[in-house]
C-alpha cells in the first residue's frame, strides 16, 4: 500500500494531463522532494502497466537500455542494438516505462529515449530526474517543495499533516500545535517543505524533542543529525550500507555488520523507523538515493574494510563447495547482486582476485542450471577483465565465460574466451586437462552450430588430451548428442552408456539426465513412442526435484511434442538463453498448429528461424523451418513453403542431418502431389532411402504426409545411406523448372526476403510489413539485415530502388 502522497493533488493532475498528451514526460525535482512517490500514485491510477526500473545507480546509456529490457522481460538477440531491442519492446503494447532517479546528464540517455519514441508509435516513458534532457518528445513537470505555513498563517497543510503522521510513527510524544507552535514552525523552515527532511526532523523531534531537534538546512544535514543520535552500532550500520549500490538480504547485511542476524534485523529494523532505510516486501534493505550518498561520505576507512571482508565472507559460504555443484534453487541466488559485487570487488584487488576467481568459478553451475547465463557472463567477464586470476581457475573461469556469451550472444562469440583458457592452461598445474576441457566446450558449440564434423574432432580431441577422465562423460555425452542427430543410433546409444555412471553423484547429475533425454530421443526417432513419453516424463519429474532447471526444461520441450496432456512448466520465455528459448518458442508454434491457428504458428516459426540464424543454432534452424514449412501449407502458401523446404534441405545437407531431410523431404513430397508435379512419390522414395539403413520410424509432420514412395529413389539423388553431393540443386531444378523470368539481381533473395522488400518498396515501416506477414518486427528486422548483406546495400531506400527497377 502506497504511502500518501500529502499536498500533490495539483501535480498529480499536472502529471495525469502531461501523460495524456505526451509519450515522454520527465518529473523534474530536488532530492527529497517525492518524484517517485507521486510518480507511483499516478501510475497506479494508470490502465497501463508500469514497468519500474531504479536507474538511481546507472551510469551509462548502455546500462539505462539493458535494465530497461530486464524489466520489460525483452532482451536482444544477437546482432541486435540495444535500442532496437528497447523499441520492439515497448512498441504496441499497453506500457508505461518508468526510470526512477536517472541521471539524464551522466548517461546522456535523452537522445537514446528520443530515437526510440521517433522509431515506435506507442512507447510511453516517465522519467524522474534533477534535470531535463531538453528533447523535443519531452513534456516536464516540476515537483518543488510542500509549502510551508508562514509566520502568521495558521499551522496546517500537508507539510504540517506529514511532519505530525511522523511523529506519530517514530513514538513521539504527542504535539501540542497551540503551546508548541514555535518550534513546529521553525523545524518545517528548516526543512524547506522537502517531504524527505520533514521526515528526518521529525524522527529526531520524536527522539530528543521539538527543541531540541537540529534546524537541519539540508538532507546532508538532515542525515548527518540523524546519525549523531544514533548508537554506534546503529551508526556503523548506516554507513556500511551506504556503501552497497544495491538492495541486500538480512543474511548479506549480517556479514556486512559483522553480527548476528537477529542482531542485524534489530539494527536494520531501528534505521527503517528512522525513514533512513526502506525494506521491501522479500525483506530486502535499500536506501534512497540521496540517503546513500550522505551516508557513503560519513563512512570511514574501517567501514569500506568491514563491507569488503563481511561481502567476500558471505560469498565464500554461501558458493558452493565444488565448483560443478549447483542447483536453480540456491540460496545465494535470491541476493545474485550482492554476490555480483563480491566477485567483482575481491577480483578488482591483487591480494583477493584468487578469492574471487574461486567465488565465481564455484558459483557458476547454480547460474547455468538457472539460466541465467547474463548474469553469469557479467560476473564472469568482469573477473577476467580485472586480470589474471590462478592459471587453472584461470582457464576454468575463461572457458564457463565463453558458455555464457555463447549464450546470450551467440553460438561462435564465446570463441575468444575459449582461446584465453587455453592461454590460462600453458600455466596450469595440468595443462592438458583444461585443454581437453575447452576443446569439449568448443565441440558443444559446434554441435550447436551445426557443424557436427568440428564437433566430433573437438569431442575426440578433448579425450585424446585428457589424462585423467576428467572430461570423459561430458565428451561422451557430446558425442551422443551428435551420433543422435545423425541418426547414428547404435554408436548414440553406447556412447549414451558409457557415459552413464554406476553411481550418480552430486556434480554429475545433469549429464545423466542428459543422457538419458537422448535415450528417450532415440526411441523416438525409432517409433518406440511409449518408450519415449516414458523416460522423457521420468527425467522432467526427476529434475524438477533436483532443481536442474535447465535439462529439465529441454526434457519437458520434448515431452510436450509427445504428450498433450502433459501441463508444463510456467517459464517467462524472454528470460531464457537462447539455445533454450528457441525450443521452447519452437513447441509453442506447434502447439499452434495443432490448435489449427496456421497464421500465428507461421509468425513464431518466423521468429525462430530468425533467432536461430542470428544465433548460429543450426539444429534449431532446421527443426524451425520445418514447423514454419508445414504451417505455409496450411495457409495454401505453397511458393513459400517450397522455399523454405529448399532452404532446410540444404541446411540438413550441408549439416549432415539426414533424419531431418528425411522430414523435410516428406513436406517436399507433399507440396509436390499438391502441384502435380510427377516426382512426389521419388521425393517420398528418397526420405524412405535415408530413414531405413538407421531403423528410424517417420514421426511428426513427416507422418502428416502420406504420399506413397516409388520403388526406389533416383540414384543420382543418393550415395549410399546420404544424400549425394548434387542431391540439393537436383531437388530444387524440380520445383524451379517452370521459371523463365529474365534473371534479376533479387533471385539470391528468399521468398520471405522478397515479401518484405515489396513491402519495402511500397513505403511500409517494419511494423506494418509485420503485421501483414504475420511475423514480429523483430523478424522483419533480421531479414532486412540479410537482405543488405546479399545485394550489398544498407538503405530501405536503396533496397526500394532495386526493387522497382527490377520488376
Amino acid at each position: 500500500m502506497l504511502s500518501p502522497c500529502l499536498g500533490r493533488e495539483d501535480v498529480q493532475r499536472a502529471l495525469h494531463e502531461a501523460l495524456d498528451e505526451s509519450r515522454w514526460v520527465t518529473v523534474v525535482g530536488p532530492p527529497g522532494s517525492g518524484k517517485t512517490l507521486l510518480v507511483r500514485h499516478v501510475a497506479a491510477a494508470s490502465v497501463a502497466v508500469a514497468s519500474w526500473v531504479d536507474a538511481r545507480n546507472l551510469r551509462t546509456i548502455d546500462d539505462v537500455l539493458v535494465a530497461a529490457l530486464e524489466s520489460l522481460e525483452s532482451e536482444t538477440a544477437p546482432g541486435d542494438s540495444l535500442t532496437g531491442a528497447l523499441g520492439r519492446a515497448v512498441d504496441g503494447r499497453e506500457c508505461l516505462l518508468v526510470l526512477d532517479g536517472l541521471d539524464l546528464d551522466t548517461t546522456e540517455a535523452g537522445p537514446v529515449l528520443q530515437s526510440v519514441l521517433e522509431a515506435t508509435s506507442d512507447a510511453r516513458v516517465v522519467v524522474t530526474a534533477l534535470t531535463t534532457a531538453g528533447q523535443p518528445a519531452e513534456s516536464v513537470v516540476r515537483v518543488g517543495p510542500l509549502p510551508v505555513p508562514a509566520q502568521r498563517a495558521p499551522l496546517e497543510g500537508p507539510a504540517v499533516e506529514l511532519f505530525l503522521r511522523r511523529i506519530r510513527a517514530a513514538g513521539g510524544q504527542q504535539v501540542d500545535l497551540a503551546e508548541q507552535a514555535h518550534e513546529v514552525r521553525r523545524l518545517l523552515r528548516a526543512t524547506g517543505g522537502l517531504p524527505l527532511l520533514i521526515e528526518q526532523v521529525a524522527v529526531q523531534s520524536a527522539l530528543v524533542g521539538l527543541s531540541n531537534a537540529m534546524s537541519a538546512v539540508s538532507l546532508d544535514q538532515a542525515v548527518d543529525s540523524a546519525h549523531d543520535l544514533l548508537d554506534e552500532a546503529s551508526a556503523a550500520a548506516l554507513r556500511r550500507i551506504g556503501l552497497l549500490d544495491f538492495q541486500v538480504g538480512l543474511g548479506v547485511l549480517a556479514h556486512v555488520l559483522d553480527a548476528s542476524v537477529p542482531e542485524t534485523a534489530e539494527l536494520a529494523g531501528n534505521l527503517v523507523r528512522r525513514s533512513l532505510l526502506e525494506v521491501d516486501t522479500r525483506g530486502h534493505f535499500d536506501m534512497l538515493s540521496p540517503i546513500r550518498g550522505r551516508a557513503r561520505a560519513l563512512a570511514r576507512p574501517d567501514d569500506v574494510a568491514a563491507v569488503r571482508a563481511g561481502l567476500l565472507a558471505w560469498a565464500e559460504t554461501h558458493a558452493p563447495a565444488h565448483d560443478n555443484y549447483g542447483a536453480a534453487d540456491a540460496e545465494w541466488l535470491g541476493d545474485l547482486p550482492a554476490m555480483r559485487h563480491a566477485v567483482l570487488m575481491a577480483c578488482a584487488e591483487p591480494e583477493t582476485r584468487a578469492d574471487g576467481y574461486s567465488v565465481a568459478n564455484r558459483i557458476f553451475s547454480s547460474l547455468y542450471t538457472s539460466m541465467r547465463a547474463r548474469e553469469a557472463v557479467e560476473i564472469l567477464e568482469g573477473a577476467l577483465a580485472s586480470g589474471d586470476g590462478p592459471p587453472g581457475i584461470g582457464a576454468q573461469v575463461a572457458r564457463r565465460a565463453g558458455i555464457a556469451a555463447s549464450e546470450m550472444r551467440g553460438t561462435y562469440e564465446g570463441l575468444w574466451l575459449l582461446d584465453r583458457a587455453d592461454q590460462h592452461a600453458s600455466s596450469a598445474p595440468r595443462p592438458e586437462e583444461q585443454l581437453a576441457k575447452t576443446a569439449s566446450i568448443r565441440a558443444e558449440m559446434h554441435l550447436d552450430a551445426g557443424d557436427l564434423a568440428s564437433a566430433e574432432a573437438e569431442a575426440t580431441r578433448a579425450l585424446s588430451l585428457d589424462p585423467d577422465g576428467s572430461i570423459r562423460r561430458q565428451a561422451t555425452r557430446t558425442l551422443a548428442d551428435l551420433y543422435t542427430s545423425q541418426g547414428r543410433f547404435d554408436e548414440a546409444t553406447r556412447a549414451a552408456t558409457d557415459a552413464m555412471p554406476a553411481r550418480t553423484t552430486r556434480d554429475e547429475r545433469w549429464i545423466d539426465l542428459s543422457l538419458r533425454t537422448l535415450l528417450a530421443r532415440i526411441a523416438l526417432e525409432q517409433g518406440r513412442i511409449a518408450e519415449a513419453v516414458a523416460g522423457t516424463r521420468a527425467v522432467v519429474v526427476e529434475a524438477r526435484e533436483l532443481a536442474e532447471d535447465r535439462v529439465g526444461l529441454l526434457a519437458e520441450t520434448l515431452l510436450r511434442n509427445l504428450d498433450p496432456t502433459w501441463v508444463p512448466t510456467d517459464v517467462v520465455r524472454e528470460t531464457l538463453p537462447w539455445a533454450v528459448r528457441l525450443p521452447v518458442l519452437a513447441q509453442d508454434g506447434r502447439d499452434l498448429l495443432a490448435k489449427g491457428d496456421a497464421k500465428r504458428a507461421a509468425g513464431l516459426a518466423a521468429d525462430v528461424v530468425a533467432l536461430a540464424d542470428s544465433a548460429r543454432l543450426g539444429r534449431d534452424g532446421v527443426d524451425a523451418r520445418l514447423l514454419l514449412g508445414r504451417a505455409l501449407v496450411d495457409l495454401g502458401d505453397l511458393d513459400q513453403a517450397t522455399t523454405t523446404y529448399l532452404t532446410a534441405l540444404d541446411h540438413c545437407h550441408t549439416m549432415r542431418l539426414p533424419l531431418r531431410a528425411a522430414d523435410v523431404l516428406d513436406g517436399l513430397a507433399g507440396v509436390a502431389r499438391a502441384r502435380d508435379l510427377p516426382e512426389a512419390r521419388s521425393l517420398a522414395a528418397a526420405a524412405f532411402a535415408l530413414r531405413t539403413p538407421r531403423k528410424a520410424a517417420r514421426w511428426g509432420y513427416s507422418a502428416d504426409y502420406d504420399v506413397v514412395p516409388a520403388t526406389r529413389a533416383p540414384a543420382e539423388w543418393l550415395d549410399g545411406d546420404d544424400l549425394s553431393a548434387d542431391a540439393v540443386p537436383l531437388i530444387t531444378a524440380v520445383f524451379n523448372r517452370t521459371a523463365s523470368a529474365r534473371p534479376s539481381v533479387l533471385d539470391a533473395l528468399t521468398a520471405a526476403e522478397r515479401q518484405v522488400a515489396e513491402r519495402v518498396a511500397h513505403g511500409l515501416t517494419s511494423r506494418q510489413i509485420a503485421e501483414e506477414l504475420y511475423v514480429s518486427p523483430r523478424t522483419v528486422d533480421a531479414h532486412l539485415t540479410h537482405i543488405y548483406r546479399k545485394l550489398d546495400i544498407n538503405t530501405r531506400a536503396r533496397l526500394a530502388a532495386l526493387v522497382v527497377d527490377n520488376r
